[in-house]
């Protein structure tokens, strides 16, 4: 594997002709899955904003790292997580026009994050890696079955991906030969770069909580310089490696400090800061939308019950029943109206 630092001095002797470029943007939401089948009262409002993709994303549960098997499809599970759920909500997506973007993940006991999760044995590696492949190859299937338009093969999974590469370059292998459509990882904002395979998939998927700036409630011109060296990272892999950038996930907790660690998901009590939210989704889209390398993504996160979540005492990541809600609609429309 060349480095990262290997691969842009290559870039010098080569020159960037050839280089792919985005001509549709994907306008997506994170479409998070319920207890029951969705039908039009759920879709309407992912309609109304003029999103063009959806990502689902059944869950798997892992107990521990002494227990390290995969356990999905389950019954006890919620219906949107199992294989009839998934092609349930991929079938009405489709028959309102909006593309799917498929994207199984994984929930450690506990909420342990996924990047650090690292089996101390070799037996509970083998563990690991013989569930997770029965894990995302049924969902790849589901994938081929359900004419999904993109295929996500893991999230946030640094650690395992660090000390088992040959496993994912087998895996993208018999990825393929169960689904002919397009494919991506969603690595974490600080990983993608370590990432070994890109030049395996379509996309280079990332999931883009970059920290951007360290204020209370930062004005546009934070963000805006804050965005500039994340940009010309993501640009010179996109050159490197001839891939367009895709988020998989991007969002802001509607609260202060949000572009601080825009990662954070814990029950914290900070204050609830509706204009933050909404600017930092702004500047994102005034960033990054207008590059040809950049192919769009999949805000982070929309669910189904509209009416029953967000709203302005809200200050989680949800931009529903909040302004950040309109900026996102009036991006997408005017994004819908351009390539039309």
């Amino acid at each position: 594997m060349r480095s990262l630092g290997l691969i842009f001095l290559c870039i010098l002797f080569s020159g960037c002709q050839g280089q792919q470029t985005v001509e549709e943007k994907i306008n997506g939401v994170s479409f998070v899955a319920t207890r029951d089948a969705v039908g039009p009262e759920h879709l309407g409002p992912v309609e109304q904003l003029h999103a063009n993709y959806a990502a689902i994303m059944p869950f798997a549960f892992i107990r521990s790292v002494d227990e390290p098997t995969v356990i999905f499809n389950r019954e006890r599970q919620w219906f949107g997580e199992t294989e009839e759920g998934v092609k349930q909500y991929t079938k009405e997506l489709h028959s309102k026009g909006i593309k799917v973007m498929l994207k199984p993940q994984i929930w450690i006991r506990n909420g342990e994050f996924t990047g650090e999760f690292k089996p101390n044995t070799e037996a509970q590696w083998l563990a690991l890696e013989k569930s997770y492949s029965d894990f995302i190859l049924t969902f790849a299937k589901v994938a081929q079955e359900s004419k999904v338009d993109i295929f996500c093969i893991g999230t946030e999974l640094h650690r395992f991906v660090e000390n088992r590469p040959e496993y994912w370059h087998n895996l993208v292998t018999q990825v393929k030969q169960q689904y002919k459509g397009k494919l991506t990882y969603a690595a974490n904002w600080d990983e993608y770069t370590k990432t070994p395979f890109w030049k395996d998939l379509d996309y280079i998927g990332i999931d883009g909580y970059f920290p951007l700036s360290e204020e209370k409630s930062p004005k546009k011109e934070d963000l805006v310089k804050g965005w500039q060296k994340w940009k010309d990272q993501m640009q010179k892999l996109h050159v490197a490696l001839d891939k367009p950038i895709l988020f998989t996930e991007f969002g802001y907790r509607s609260m202060d400090y949000t572009a601080k660690k825009p990662w954070l998901v814990d029950r914290n009590q900070e204050n609830v800061n509706l204009d933050a939210q909404a600017l930092a989704l702004q500047v994102v889209f005034d960033e990054l939308w207008k590059e040809e390398w950049f192919a769009g993504g999949f805000i982070w996160k929309w669910f189904p019950h509209h009416n029953e979540v967000g709203g302005k005492e809200n200050n989680r990541f949800t931009p529903q029943n909040k302004p950040a809600e309109e900026t996102i609609r009036q991006h997408y429309k005017n994004q819908l109206e351009n390539q039309g």
